[in-house]
């Protein structure tokens, strides 16, 4: 036992991991809409998600579906002082209920109705125990204190507030004030009737709204702190107090979690340690959301901001930037491109915006305003590659690492009458050629392109035809990945297919695209397609070779190397993930966090697969949580490894208590033997050879039950 403790002491020096299996939430904070005081909390509700404030400690909280909360995107929050509680409300009309000590009850039922009635919530009003929620049909009565929905008054009317006086309550309509008495049947319509009598609606979080140095401000009155509470022009939380004269003294300033200014994450790259993000969807005659531009980086868990009040600057809307790209020769030099234009940065400042005016960049309607570059890649000598919709010429172009313009028009990016296609975009280098691939996603002519930089040639692929001689029926395509192997994965609304690295090169009349034959299993001898019909939007690799796959509506997927195992299904219903629409997703091959940008904000999941070591050694190879501590029911993670490196735990004694191979680098334990059951305490020897059986190491892992 001596032996036991002096090992523990000694593994406390290796490095701290997030437990694979972990979920995460990078939410903004930066546009308050809510104040609420809540005696020592205070909190706030900030670009749909939720922080709180402790007066005692002065901490900062946040909650989100990967801690506290039960959904995502609030609408609403109130606080009911009678009951100590705080309602918070989403957009899909799902509940919560929190109270100070961080206790959560959710209450779907709501969310769960089926009904033809307007379920759309206008407000809310608290009296006594009770929240009253004004619908598009009427009135939720609420007990905040059991947690449940008391009654449902359907009045068949949109009811914008409501106000609760003596046994009276009344309801605002378009149509004037409905009245009916706490002592009637209101479940029964007839029981109310208009009224004359002049009531006053106020908001129940006594929050006053003004328009003050060119932003909106909220301020709450705290009764229990004495004191007020609003947004800075930041978008941060301050307090102060007021003396007889109004002179205001500043309490506390600049309160608000860390995170990024906007939940949009349309376009990401994880590259040089750091999360590159832009969060802009534009697609010409498709889509055009007129997001705010933003170049928002992740850096060792803290968000640098680009600066993005650019307009006086360029002259034009520096929104709906959709790609971006880090010059390998300075990871501080970044490219962002969308509607727009091309834009550029160095160190997060702002450096010059390309367009038709100051650079070879043509625009289809002769202005600034549509300067379409929806894709761009740097290539490994530091030449950035970007691509031009909706012009007759210089489709390609090439902005040189000397800065030099360079202009490639290629009929290939045209229409069989000649004219230009709308939305080239998922601009990428493969690894063993140096070919650059990208796509047209517009209805009209769905492609797959590949040009040789070296050759000034291009392949079109604009049929496509399966293994079984079938056409692959499309009506978008979204995303392009290269796999470990080379072969080039397409996302489409038929789901994936892939171009064999076998097949690159050959002329495309003749070329197979791969949809991958999943067995039944079930004694037909009959297969199917690999997520066949799935609208694919995006696809990372992971370290071991896997397939993450982002969809439209159903969520995220993880397929193994070899294409015939689905290991992981995420939705928003089964996980901690926030939207089953995703938009992006990049990996942190070092870690193993898989970043899933979401149209309700940022998450992430730890997996188990990083990027493989060059070799096996002792100085990079090692294990976490390590001591396993009692009552941990969670993996062992051993990082540091080759790739489908061969993995045994052992006792002391060299009884093999578990094997396995690694994913990219990483091997997990679950801390059970062979048989399934949970090995004794005790010290762990984890031995680790190459692929080949080649070079070996050993790491000690101590388990404390």
């Amino acid at each position: 036992m001596r032996k036991l403790i002096l090992y523990i002491m000694l593994c406390l020096s290796i490095p701290v991991n997030a437990a694979v299996g972990d979920w995460n939430a990078y939410l903004a904070y930066s546009n308050i809409t809510d104040i609420e005081p809540a005696g020592k909390m205070v909190y706030v509700l900030s670009s749909n998600s939720l922080f709180s404030y402790n007066v005692d400690d002065k901490s900062v909280t946040a909650y989100n579906k990967t801690n506290y909360l039960n959904d995502t995107d609030i609408s609403f929050i109130v606080w009911n002082n009678n009951v100590k509680r705080l309602l918070i409300i989403y957009s899909n009309y799902n509940f919560d209920i929190l109270d100070n000590n961080g206790d959560i009850t959710n209450i779907c039922d709501y969310y769960n109705k089926s009904m033809t009635e307007d379920k759309n919530i206008n407000n809310i009003t608290i009296n006594g125990n009770y929240a009253y929620i004004s619908t598009g049909f009427g009135i939720i009565k609420l007990n905040m204190k059991d947690c449940e929905i008391s009654d449902s008054y359907n009045l068949k009317t949109n009811v914008a507030d409501c106000a609760i006086i003596g046994n009276t309550i009344y309801a605002k309509t378009a149509d004037g004030i409905l009245a009916g008495k706490t002592t009637d049947n209101l479940l029964d319509k007839g029981n109310w009737s208009y009224t004359s009598d002049n009531v006053s609606f106020s908001d129940s979080n006594d929050i006053t709204t003004s328009t003050a140095n060119g932003y909106k401000e909220y301020i709450a009155y705290d009764n229990s702190n004495n004191c007020y509470w609003s947004n800075q022009k930041d978008g941060k939380l301050q307090c102060y107090k007021l003396d007889n004269d109004n002179n205001k003294t500043i309490i506390a300033t600049d309160i608000c979690p860390d995170g990024p200014k906007y939940n949009h994450f349309w376009n990401m790259k994880f590259k040089y340690d750091r999360l590159y993000s832009v969060g802009g969807a534009f697609e010409a005659g498709e889509i055009e959301t007129y997001r705010p531009g933003c170049v928002q980086v992740l850096d060792k868990g803290e968000w640098q901001i680009y600066e993005d009040n650019l307009k006086a600057k360029t002259g034009v809307e520096y929104v709906d930037l959709n790609s971006i790209d880090v010059d390998p020769l300075d990871k501080e030099h970044v490219f962002a491109g969308g509607r727009t234009g091309l834009y550029e940065f160095k160190n997060g400042l702002f450096i010059n915006h390309y367009s038709n005016e100051n650079s070879i960049i043509e625009s289809p309607f002769n202005s600034k305003e549509y300067d379409i570059v929806n894709g761009l890649c740097f290539d490994n000598t530091g030449n950035l590659w970007l691509l031009n919709s909706l012009v007759d010429n210089k489709s390609i172009i090439k902005y040189t690492s000397d800065k030099k313009w360079e202009s490639y028009n290629k009929s290939a990016t045209k229409h069989s009458d000649n004219s230009p296609m709308q939305s080239l975009k998922s601009t990428i280098f493969d690894s063993d050629y140096n070919l650059m691939w990208f796509i047209n996603s517009h209805y009209l002519e769905l492609a797959i392109f590949c040009y040789q930089p070296s050759t000034d040639a291009i392949i079109k692929y604009n049929t496509f035809i399966n293994e079984d001689g079938l056409t692959i029926s499309l009506s978008d395509i979204d995303c392009l990945a290269e796999d470990k192997d080379g072969n080039i994965w397409i996302g489409s609304t038929a789901g994936p297919f892939v171009l064999e690295k076998e097949n690159i090169g050959e002329d495309p009349s003749n070329v197979v695209f791969n949809q991958i034959k999943i067995p039944r299993n079930d004694g037909t001898n009959l297969a199917d397609y690999l997520l066949s019909g799935v609208n694919i939007k995006c696809i990372a690799i992971d370290g071991g070779g896997r397939k993450w796959i982002g969809t439209d509506k159903q969520g995220v997927y993880l397929i193994s190397r070899d294409n015939m195992t689905e290991e992981l299904h995420f939705t928003k219903e089964n996980s901690m993930l926030l939207s089953n629409t995703i938009e992006s997703i990049a990996v942190d091959g070092a870690t193993g966090e898989v970043f899933i940008g979401t149209d309700k904000g940022l998450c992430s999941f730890m997996s188990d697969g990083t990027d493989p070591s060059m070799d096996i050694s002792k100085d990079n190879v090692y294990a976490y949580p390590n001591p396993v501590k009692p009552y941990y029911n969670g993996l062992v993670t051993v990082k540091g490894l080759t790739y489908n490196s061969d993995v045994k735990v052992v006792t002391t004694n060299g009884v093999l208590v578990a094997q396995g191979r690694s994913n990219g680098g990483t091997f997990t334990w679950d801390c059970n033997d062979l048989n399934g059951k949970r090995v004794a305490s005790g010290v762990y020897m984890i031995i680790a050879a190459t692929e080949n059986g080649g070079k070996g190491c050993v790491c000690k892992i101590a388990i404390v039950n």
